[in-house]
């Protein structure tokens, strides 16, 4: 048998034949966080990100939830002057430290208690940035003091602030911006304003790669791309894949550009940024009710409840023309499946989800996942749109904002009835 190499030291091993002769193959250990870091490097302003992190005012703490995120934030924060405290769970556990290594509040509990969005942590003022990745480092959450980002608008902010990362202006700008269904609508405003082109896909990532290989099928160049997914997954056309510290970096940025010129104690944080993008873009509450482990026949009529009311709706005559007026003055203008025709490949993806459209922009969608024998997930995506103009209702509280359109979408879907359940598992 072969010698066991020790793939916890950098070097290269030479395997030959037992005579001595020419070497049959070799293996090299690497250090993978270096090219990562050169990439990083290449994209982002580093110097600016050391200028911001050395301010009295400015603070940031990492969570690596025991996945592989940890030894790329230590590198690539530590070479931006952050402290080794301030990056937590950052060395690699097979089991992930006991955890569960998925960024969002539920899961990242201790980051949420850390930023002050579970009341005062000890120790003083909440840092300014906190943000945490997956097992994997592909998925991220970011949260600001006291204030959590939701994924459909850190992907929005992101889009609006592309002059802010040194890569796309030096690229002349994004190209196209692309948005998984469920997601919420709030980057297709930032495209409009900016003139993009906006993809709405189906869920799954090989879609957004279909579009960023566009120009080499013979179709428009839409790189650099920029694309998101409101289960926490952000990334662009640097690659071909979510990037959880990437999108931490552009965050970074994001402060840095705000803050060149803030004298000291009056920074610039995350909230005042997403409260700036509000003013300018209107504001998507957003909300996500998961149903898990539910019988798959429980599951499987719902869906076909809201078909069959697809089908009412439209034989009554309704549409977007004449919407149906419902309870709490929502305005049902379209009922369908959203299908979805690649316009790289041309091939169709169809049945992805049941959407409800109102008039006023808002939507209530039901999709399933893992619809095997054992049980499924039943997924309802809640969103309200509120325009700009009224600070007051910008700034309600989520909960209180989505409320009617959460019970008229629990209602319209008979979830509790059908499944038994007064409650959802989770509630992102």
């Amino acid at each position: 048998g072969l010698p066991d190499v020790d793939l916890s030291l950098e070097g290269r091993h030479v395997f030959v034949d037992e005579k001595g002769g020419a070497p049959h193959f070799e293996v090299e250990v690497i250090d993978p966080t270096e090219d990562y870091v050169a990439l990083m490097a290449s994209l982002f302003d580093f110097d600016a990100l050391r200028s911001l992190l050395r301010r009295p005012d400015m603070s940031l703490v990492f969570d690596g939830m025991h996945g592989v995120a940890g030894p790329y934030a230590r590198a690539i924060f530590g070479a931006l002057g952050v402290a080794d405290e301030a990056l937590l769970n950052c060395i690699p556990s097979e089991d992930f430290g006991g955890g569960h290594p998925d960024p969002n509040l539920t899961y990242a509990a201790a980051l949420a208690k850390l930023m002050g969005l579970t009341g005062q942590p000890a120790g003083g003022e909440p840092p300014v940035l906190g943000a945490a990745a997956d097992g994997d480092a592909d998925r991220n959450m970011i949260v600001g003091r006291r204030f959590f980002v939701t994924p459909s608008d850190s992907l929005a902010v992101i889009a609006a602030h592309a002059h802010a990362l040194p890569w796309l202006a030096r690229q002349g700008g994004l190209r196209a911006l692309a948005r998984s269904m469920p997601t919420s609508g709030a980057v297709d405003r930032v495209a409009e304003e900016l003139g993009l082109p906006l993809f709405e896909t189906p869920t799954g990532w090989k879609y957004f790669g279909n579009l960023m290989d566009s120009h080499l099928l013979g179709g428009a160049d839409l790189s650099p791309l920029l694309c998101g997914e409101e289960s926490f997954g952000t990334g662009s056309s640097h690659i071909r894949e979510k990037d959880g510290l990437w999108a931490v970096l552009c965050w970074a940025s994001i402060l840095a550009h705000h803050n060149v010129d803030t004298p000291e104690g009056q920074l610039v944080g995350v909230e005042e940024v997403v409260t700036q993008h509000w003013r300018r873009f209107g504001r998507n509450f957003y909300t996500r009710y998961d149903y898990e482990n539910v019988d798959a026949a429980a599951a499987e009529e719902i869906v076909e409840r809201l078909r069959a009311m697809g089908s009412s709706f439209r034989g009554a005559g309704y549409g977007p023309s004449e919407p149906q007026l419902l309870q709490d003055g929502f305005a049902l203008a379209t009922i369908d499946e959203f299908s979805y025709r690649d316009p790289v490949d041309s091939s169709t993806t169809s049945q992805q989800g049941v959407r409800l459209l109102f008039a006023d922009g808002s939507r209530i969608v039901l999709r399933l996942s893992g619809t095997g024998s054992v049980g499924a997930t039943v997924r309802i995506y809640i969103e309200r749109y509120q325009p700009p103009g009224d600070e007051y209702a910008l700034l309600a509280n989520a909960t209180d904002a989505l409320r009617p359109l959460v019970d008229l979408a629990l209602h319209l879907s008979q979830v509790r009835e059908l499944t038994g359940r007064e409650a959802p598992t989770v509630i992102t």
